[in-house]
């Protein structure tokens, strides 16, 4: 059993994990901390997303252990991970299109309490304090009443996040927030995820290859190769490392 440090949120032991002959998980001992600030970094196929699949319960490790808030998560669904307060953005934001912001944000409130009725107004079901409360807090007040299918990527984003937040998440795990952004648009889009994240006391971990957003916003940085945890440190010291420069960020 991993030890129980109040001040650890997350935490793994010998976490591993193969596909056929390619090892995407060779025995991750790793530790997050509350309040920090994680930029995963690393190549394609290194395996960073396939530990976040098996923290958030999409793949099963096929050994290891996997401890949140003290409690044992190993092999659990991702609906039970939610509920143990892992909040997840995806790459490509999961929305309603169909639906306005304020209504996706309503259905993610109502989700959380439990308070969705049929034959029942979905906004009468939820706090209107809270949804105002959350559309300012990631810039979105003006757009309340407009289709999710006509915001351009980084208003999709925030809303992503607004929506993983309304759950009450202690860890948010986003992966490439930033993709998909105009360059001139990605740092005021991760300086608002940051904001609504110290509002609610989210700790946070994120996959971003953009390195002036890994400078800029991370406390930590775990920089992977073939499967394993090649560097962990601050931000200045795992992007100088030799080999983190030669293979991930090709200097």
């Amino acid at each position: 059993m991993l030890k129980n440090d109040m001040s650890v949120l997350l935490q793994t032991r010998g976490l591993s994990i193969s596909f056929g002959g390619v090892v995407a998980a060779d025995g991750i001992d790793f530790e997050l901390k509350q309040g920090e600030r994680l930029a995963v970094i690393g190549a394609n196929g290194a395996g960073k997303t396939t530990f976040i699949n098996m923290v958030t319960g999409y793949i099963k490790p096929a050994a290891g252990q996997i401890m949140f808030d003290g409690k044992d998560v190993t092999g659990l669904s991702p609906r039970q991970i939610v509920q143990h307060g892992i909040g997840r953005a995806f790459q490509l934001p999961q929305l309603f299109l169909e639906q306005t912001v304020k209504q996706s944000l309503e259905l993610a409130v109502a989700a959380r309490a439990n308070k969705m009725k049929l034959f029942k107004p979905l906004a009468e079901c939820v706090s209107s304090e809270e949804i105002e409360e959350m559309l300012e807090m990631v810039g979105l007040s003006a757009r309340a009443h407009d289709l999710c299918s006509s915001l351009p990527e980084g208003h999709r984003k925030l809303l992503d996040i607004a929506m993983a937040l309304a759950l009450h998440p202690k860890l948010l795990i986003m992966d490439e927030p930033t993709s998909g952004v105009a360059s001139n648009e990605k740092h005021h889009l991760m300086a608002t995820i940051m904001k609504a994240l110290d509002e609610r006391k989210v700790t946070a971990m994120f996959v971003e290859h953009d390195v002036d957003i890994v400078k800029e916003y991370a406390t930590r940085v775990t920089a992977w190769i073939s499967g394993r945890i090649t560097a962990d440190g601050l931000p200045s010291d795992v992007l100088s490392n030799e080999e983190v420069r030669t293979v991930i960020l090709g200097h």
